[in-house]
C-alpha cells in the first residue's frame, strides 16, 4: 500500500469538506415515532378490545392473551406495508454482541396472483438457525433448531435500507431445549426479579401495590474518521482499533475539542442521525464533542430499561450506517487510538415505584426513609457483588480503557458525594447533629435534611456514582450491549431488596423507624468499604482498595472467572435469571470471544509489520546506505557521518523489528498474554520507526491525519 494513497486520501477529504454545505434543518417533531408500531399506531389499527388487552401487557405487565395474536399480526402488517415494508424479521440479540435478523417476505402466492399475509404464528414465534451462533456448548453445530419469541413490551419498528423497508419485531432467542441464547431473555428475567423484590420492600413501608419501572439512560461515545483513511488501515478494518500509530505532537492535551464547535460535516451527520432516531421513537437529546479529537457523544432521554437496551443497539446501528453515507466510519471500539481517551457507555440506572423514583431524596421523613433504605440496599449489593459488576464490562477493548486516566479503574467502588457521605456517616453513628445542609437525621422521626436534585458533584473517576436521582455506572465499553451490566445490577439489587424486606417485615409497627435506623446502621458498618469519594485514578487508591479487601480484576480473563463461582451461579438460579448451564455457557462464549479477538489482533499486527512496515524500512535503509557509499566514492566528508548514524539507527531498528516479528509469530502459538506482550513490543518499535521514516514513504495513515482531517 503506497504512501501516494495517503496523500490521495487527504486530497479527497479536503475536496469533500470544501463541498459540504451547511444546510439548515427545520425543527420538526412530527416525524417522531413514525416508523414505530407504538401505542398510537396500535390504537388506530387494532380493534378496541384487542388494543386494550395488548395495552395491559405493555403497560401493566399482564400476561399476553394468545387469542389476540392474529389480529395484532394483521394490523401490524397493514401498518408496515403502508410504511413501505415488504418483508418482516424477528430482530434479536445473540451472544455475538450484535443484533441478528432473517428476513421473510409478506408475499404469499395464490395461483397466478399473490397477496401480502402475516399470521399470528409468524408474529409470536420464529425459527432461525441456532447452530452457528455462540452458545458455549448449549447447542451443537449439528443441532440447528432455535426459537425467537415476540417481546410485546418493545414495539415493532420499520428499518429502512436503500429503496426498501423491513418490519422488525423485537424478540427473545432461545434454544430447542429452552436455554437463553441471547441478551434480552436474561434482561427480562432480571427485570421481573427486581420488580417482585421492590414490591416486597415497598410493602414494608405500607405502600399500595404499584408498577415497578427500571429506567436507563445510556450515553454513547464514538469516534468518526474519514473512510479514505479507514480503508488504508488493515488493523482498523480487522479489529476496530489501530495496532500501530505514534502519538501526534498535539492530541488532547489542550482539551480544546471537548464541547468545542462541531464541524459542519459532522454536524450534518449528527442532524441526520437524530432525524433517523426520532423516526424510530428513540429520544436522542444531547450531542457534543468529547475529550479526544474526532470523538463525540450522543445521549437519549431516560426510558424503560428493556426498551432503552433495544434502542441503544439501534443507536449504534444508525450511527454506523449514517456515517457511511457521509463518508465517515463510526468506530465503537473502546480504545481505537492509543494515547488518547477511549470510548465508554455510561449506564444511568434508576428504579421507580409508581411515580416515585426510589433514588430521589424527598422533603418528608417517609420518603427519605425509603430513599435511605434503597440506597443502603444498593450499597450492600455493590459491595457483596463487586466481582460480578466488574465481570459485566470485561472485554478485549475495555482492558485497554479501564483505569487509563480516562475511565473508571477496574476496582469497583461507589461515589456518593460530600452531602450524602455526611448523611451516611451520621446515620452510621446514630447522631442527630446538623448535616452539611442543616436539619436532623433520625429516620421517620425527625426530618432528613431536604436534598437538592443534584446532591453530589460528578466524579468521573468512580465506576458507580450517585448523580442526584440515579446511579451512573461508567465502566461499560462503547461497543458493549447495555443488557449485560443491567442483568447483573437488577439481580444483585433484587437480592438485597429481598433480604431487606425479609428483615423489615419482622419489625413491630410501633418500632418500625427505630428498628429500621438500627438495621441501616448495621448495613453501613458492614459495607462502607465500597464507598470512596476520592480520586479513583490516584495510585494511593489502589493501595487503599487492597487494604479494604476490594477485588481488583485487571484483565478480562480474571474478571470472567467469577461467572462460574458456585455462589454466583446459585444467586442467578435463585431468581431465575440464569440456569447453571446458561452461566457456564456465557463464561465459555466470552472467554472464546476474548481469545479469538486477541489472536486476530496478533495475526493482523504481524501481517502489517511483515508486509507493510518491514519493506518500507528496508528500502529506506538501503537508500541511506547507497547515499553513504556514493558520498564516499567521490571523497565527500561532510554529511557522511550523519548518513552513517542514520544507517546505523535504521539497521538497528530493522533488526529489532525482525526479532519482534519472530517473537510475535511464536507467541501466536501460545497464550493470549504472550500475544499481547509481543504485540506491545513490536508496536513500540514500529511507532519509533514512524517518526524517522520519511513521511512520503510511510504506508499507514497517521494519527495526526486520522484524528484531525475529517
Amino acid at each position: 500500500m503506497s504512501c501516494e494513497k495517503r496523500y490521495e486520501a487527504i486530497k479527497a477529504i479536503a475536496e469533500a469538506k470544501a463541498s459540504v454545505q451547511c444546510e439548515a434543518v427545520p425543527a420538526d417533531t412530527h416525524c417522531y415515532g413514525e416508523d414505530v408500531f407504538n401505542l398510537a399506531a396500535m390504537q388506530k389499527h387494532l380493534p378496541k378490545d384487542v388494543f386494550k388487552k395488548l395495552q395491559a401487557t405493555i403497560e401493566r405487565g399482564e400476561a399476553l392473551d394468545p387469542t389476540i395474536a392474529a389480529d395484532v399480526a394483521h394490523a401490524m402488517k397493514e401498518w408496515a406495508v403502508s410504511r413501505g415494508a415488504t418483508s418482516y424479521t424477528h430482530w434479536f440479540q445473540p451472544l455475538t454482541g450484535n443484533t441478528a435478523e432473517k428476513h421473510d417476505s409478506f408475499l404469499e402466492p395464490e395461483g397466478c396472483h399473490a397477496i401480502f399475509s402475516f399470521s399470528g404464528n409468524n408474529l409470536i414465534l420464529g425459527e432461525p438457525d441456532a447452530s452457528s451462533f455462540p452458545s458455549g456448548g448449549l447447542r451443537s453445530t449439528f443441532e440447528a433448531r432455535g426459537y425467537t419469541a415476540w417481546d410485546p413490551t418493545s414495539p415493532a419498528f420499520i428499518k429502512r435500507h436503500g429503496n426498501g423497508a423491513t418490519l422488525c419485531i423485537p424478540t427473545a432467542f432461545c434454544s430447542y431445549t429452552g436455554e437463553a441464547l441471547d441478551r434480552k431473555t436474561p434482561l427480562l428475567r432480571s427485570i421481573q426479579a427486581l420488580s417482585c423484590a421492590t414490591k416486597k420492600l415497598m410493602k414494608c413501608f405500607g405502600l399500595p401495590d404499584e408498577k415497578v419501572t427500571i429506567t436507563l439512560g445510556p450515553e454513547q461515545e464514538y469516534f468518526l474518521i474519514d473512510k479514505h483513511f479507514y480503508l488504508l488501515r488493515p488493523d482498523l478494518l480487522q479489529t476496530g482499533r489501530t495496532l500501530f500509530g505514534a502519538p501526534p505532537a498535539k492530541h488532547q492535551q489542550l482539551e480544546d475539542h471537548y464541547f468545542g464547535t462541531i464541524k459542519t460535516r459532522v454536524l450534518n451527520f449528527m442532524n441526520e442521525v437524530e432525524k433517523e432516531l426520532w423516526k424510530l421513537g428513540i429520544p436522542a437529546k444531547t450531542r457534543h464533542n468529547e475529550v479526544a479529537p474526532a470523538q463525540f457523544e450522543l445521549a437519549p432521554v431516560f426510558e424503560e430499561l428493556n426498551l432503552a437496551c433495544d434502542h441503544n443497539m439501534l443507536v449504534m446501528e444508525v450511527l454506523r450506517q449514517t456515517a457511511d453515507r457521509y463518508g465517515f466510519v463510526c468506530l465503537m471500539h473502546e480504545k481505537p487510538f492509543a494515547g488518547v481517551n477511549g470510548s465508554g457507555k455510561h449506564n444511568n440506572w434508576s428504579v421507580n415505584y409508581g411515580k416515585r423514583n426510589l433514588l430521589n431524596p424527598g422533603n418528608d421523613p417517609d420518603q427519605n426513609a425509603i430513599f435511605l433504605t434503597t440506597l443502603c440496599a444498593i450499597i450492600e449489593a455493590v459491595d457483596l457483588h463487586a466481582d460480578l459488576i466488574r465481570s459485566t464490562v470485561a472485554g478485549v477493548g475495555n482492558d485497554h480503557r479501564l483505569g487509563a486516566n480516562e475511565a473508571p479503574p477496574a476496582v469497583i467502588s461507589m461515589y456518593l458525594g460530600d452531602q450524602l457521605a455526611d448523611v451516611i456517616e451520621q446515620l452510621e453513628k446514630g447522631e442527630t447533629k446538623s448535616s452539611k445542609h442543616g436539619g436532623t437525621l433520625r429516620i421517620g422521626v425527625d426530618t432528613l435534611p431536604p436534598l437538592p436534585q443534584d446532591a453530589t458533584d460528578r466524579n468521573r473517576t468512580s465506576p458507580f456514582a450517585f448523580t442526584g436521582n440515579k446511579f451512573e455506572f461508567r465502566a461499560p465499553g462503547s461497543s458493549q450491549s447495555c443488557s449485560g451490566p443491567n442483568v447483573i445490577l437488577n439481580t444483585i439489587i433484587a437480592d438485597s431488596f429481598e433480604r431487606m424486606a425479609e428483615t423489615l417485615s419482622t419489625f413491630p409497627e410501633h418500632e418500625f423507624h427505630s428498628k429500621l435506623q438500627e438495621h441501616l446502621q448495621k448495613i453501613i458498618k458492614a459495607h462502607k468499604r465500597i464507598i470512596f469519594n476520592g480520586d479513583g485514578y490516584a495510585s494511593d487508591w489502589l493501595k487503599e482498595a487492597e487494604k479494604r479487601g476490594l477485588p481488583n480484576f485487571k484483565t478480562t480473563t480474571d474478571a470472567l472467572s467469577v461467572l462460574v463461582k458456585e455462589e454466583n451461579i446459585a444467586l442467578f438460579e435463585k431468581y431465575g435469571v440464569f440456569r447453571r448451564r446458561e452461566m457456564e455457557s456465557r463464561y465459555e462464549v466470552f472467554m472464546e470471544d476474548y481469545h479469538y479477538k486477541v489472536k486476530i489482533e496478533g495475526e493482523i499486527a504481524l501481517e502489517i509489520a511483515q508486509s507493510m512496515i518491514f519493506p518500507v524500512v528496508s528500502a529506506e535503509y538501503e537508500k541511506t546506505i547507497r547515499s553513504l557509499n556514493e558520498a564516499k566514492s567521490v571523497s565527500m566528508k561532510k554529511g557522511t557521518e550523519s548518513l552513517r548514524k542514520r544507517a546505523s539507527l535504521l539497521g538497528e531498528k530493522l533488526d529489532h523489528l525482525s526479532q519482534e516479528e519472530d517473537f510475535l509469530a511464536e507467541a501466536l502459538k501460545g497464550k493470549h498474554e504472550e500475544i499481547l506482550n509481543a504485540m506491545k513490543n513490536i508496536r513500540t518499535t514500529v511507532d519509533e520507526l514512524e517518526k524517522i521514516i520519511p513521511d512520503n514513504c510511510w504506508p499507514l495513515p497517521k494519527y495526526r491525519e486520522m484524528l484531525f482531517i475529517y
